[in-house]
């Protein structure tokens, strides 16, 4: 197996000279640099990671932090995560730990403290566990993917903006009766891109002077946590809404299979909003507003890796855009709905 020095001798060149050429770190001419890793290429030679951190000061690893990825958007997010590091040679070290259990807090306690990586991640941390203040703290380069403090980077949609868009979209149809499934009166109970929402839903309403029929149905993103909530809302014909926004796409779709079991025709009965482009969006001929949480994640690497090569580089806050994709899941309300 071939050594750094085999490689420094085969270039003609000392061994530091050779460990800066492959690394990218420090200043070597170009020439050398090429020699070098036709040198390299030669001998079959790859780095080892402990090499490359005796050489660079670098691990060459990223932590990631996030909720557990058994939801969609997680799922994609740490695929393009996934996706980007690898491409930039980078391990990725993932901690997928539900708020506010034991095991999380002992992750900010006692292991994020004694591990060395070059960089953090986080995703989805809830402002009032203080949680992304206590990263900064650690003064390594971090990224957020959703909420975000001034001091550090960060990739999230405008979420208030999504639901208040889809909110129109129905209200442009001629919808009134509108309900919010996944909401809650206590934003205290939800997560920070899910009460901003709810937000965007009220401010939609208050807009069109329908805040006094806001009706905010509490559910859990997820498909049955959708179904549960509108096969309750939608079982009592007289107090039937004409429209639903989701908190998300699996909410949505989770209304619309309540509907089709009760009867309820979509959309010429009800229409039904969600928020993300899940992957079954199409499938259930969806109307959504549209997030690639897979470009996310790759976006988060860009902003991580910059904040590695420069540290003094100011933050940034990336948005990217969400776009309303209408499909066959609304319609303008049945005339005496």
């Amino acid at each position: 197996m071939s050594t750094i020095a085999d490689v420094a001798a085969r270039a003609g060149v000392s061994k530091a000279t050779a460990s800066r050429a492959l690394s990218g770190r420090g200043y070597v001419s170009e020439e050398t640099r090429s020699r070098v890793a036709a040198a390299a290429a030669e001998l079959a030679y790859v780095a080892h990671s402990s090499a490359i951190s005796l050489a660079t000061g670098r691990t060459q690893t990223v932590g990631v932090i996030m909720p557990p990825v058994d939801r969609w958007f997680f799922s994609e997010l740490l695929a393009g995560l996934q996706e980007s590091l690898f491409a930039l040679d980078y391990e990725l070290a993932l901690y997928g730990l539900r708020e506010g259990t034991t095991t999380r807090e002992r992750l900010f306690d006692k292991v994020l403290p004694r591990r060395r990586f070059d960089g953090i991640i986080a995703v989805g941390l809830q402002p009032s566990a203080h949680e992304l203040e206590r990263l900064r703290r650690s003064e390594r380069p971090l990224v957020s993917v959703g909420p975000y403090s001034e001091g550090s980077s960060s990739v999230s949609i405008d979420d208030t903006a999504a639901a208040r868009i889809a909110t129109e979209h129905l209200i442009e149809l001629g919808h009134t009766d509108i309900a919010f499934v996944g909401g809650s009166a206590d934003a205290g109970a939800l997560s920070f891109g899910d009460a901003r929402r709810v937000e965007g839903y009220l401010e939609a309403l208050r807009a069109a002077d329908l805040a006094a029929r806001a009706r905010l149905v509490e559910a859990a993103p997820t498909m049955p946590g959708g179904y549960g909530a509108a096969a309750e809302l939608l079982g009592d014909r007289r107090g039937r809404p004409t429209a639903i926004v989701g908190v998300c796409d699996e909410a949505a779709i989770g209304a619309t299979i309540a509907a089709r079991r009760l009867g309820i025709a979509v959309p010429t009965e009800l229409s039904v909003v969600g928020i993300d482009d899940h992957q079954h969006a199409e499938m259930f001929s969806l109307t959504t507003i549209r997030q690639s949480p897979r470009e996310q994640g790759h976006e988060a690497v860009r902003l991580l890796r910059e904040r590695i090569e420069h540290s003094d580089a100011p933050p940034e806050h990336v948005v990217p855009a969400s776009a309303l994709v209408v499909r066959n899941s609304t319609a303008a309300p049945r005339h005496g709905s």
